[in-house]
């Protein structure tokens, strides 16, 4: 129980620790930021200790197969610390700044072709926008989108090469996919796969469609600009991480499928083989 509630306790404090990120990176930071960063991080970290304390599942999906969260946060917070890194850029003339942005410049570059979903973000903008806005706009965006498809191809390399996620022990359905009830009907490895599926396309689809949808709301009401540094940094994180863990967890829920597909196969082998006459 000691061991639980300090794992969950630690987790509950690198939960915090990325969400106050760009405020301790950034150089100027007002008192109202202050105070709604200070409350969202203290909320997500008791959400982050509860949800671990606790021996009953929650809402964290994959909490004790690890490290699906494990990847998914280190993506995260690289994605928080390096657009916190291009923005301090714009006033700081570090050499590690002045590295991190131009490193993202090229990697931006790189994949903002037309009709990419870098390419969508910038268009996002309104035409108001400043170069110097949709610059930094864009180096964000390459920035957050090679993290995210770096982090899905290191998942699938470590879930190949582990074993995941059943070399760690036993795989528990009702702990690790607390909202999906494998007693609602119909077959189990059908509806992981059709899951799946569906993760894996919204995945695909949401950097095309976070943007269009914004873009459609600017039009009716005022437009986004993204030229708070807080509202930059999240908008952008947001737009390149929710698709990359739906990505995740569409890959994990297939996994999964087969896993109870292949000892489903070697239950029924084992049957035939034991019904052979002698």
């Amino acid at each position: 129980m000691i061991a639980r509630y300090a794992g969950a306790l630690v987790r509950a404090i690198l939960v915090a620790f990325v969400i106050a990120m760009p405020s301790l990176i950034l150089p100027t930071v007002s008192a109202d930021t202050g105070q709604i960063v200070a409350l969202i991080g203290l909320f997500a970290a008791a959400l982050t200790f509860f949800e671990y304390a606790s021996v009953y599942p929650g809402l964290v999906e994959f909490r004790d197969a690890p490290p699906f969260n494990r990847i998914r946060y280190a993506s995260l917070l690289v994605t928080v610390t390096m657009l916190s890194i291009v923005v301090l850029a714009r006033t700081d003339g570090s050499t590690l700044a002045r590295f991190v942005d131009v490193i993202g410049a090229a990697m931006a570059r790189s994949i903002d072709i037309p009709y990419s979903p870098v390419r969508l973000l910038v268009l996002m903008l309104p035409e108001t926008a400043t170069p110097a806005q949709v610059e930094i706009v864009r180096t964000a965006g390459g920035i957050a989108y090679m993290t995210s498809l770096v982090t899905l191809g290191y998942f699938v390399v470590a879930i190949r090469a582990a074993g995941w996620p059943t070399r760690h022990g036993s795989f528990n359905v009702w702990v690790n996919l607390p909202t999906f009830d494998p007693t609602a009907g119909g077959d189990v490895v059908e509806r992981l796969r059709r899951d799946a599926w569906f993760n894996i396309a919204l995945g695909f689809l949401l950097p095309f469609l976070i943007p269009a949808v914004i873009k459609a709301i600017s039009a009716s009401f005022s437009p986004v600009t993204l030229s708070s540094p807080q509202t930059l940094i999240w908008t952008v994180t947001a737009w390149a991480f929710l698709p990359a863990s739906l990505f995740m967890r569409g890959i994990a829920m297939g996994r999964i499928a087969s896993m109870i597909e292949a000892k489903r196969r070697a239950s029924s082998d084992a049957a035939e083989d034991h019904l052979l006459p002698a």
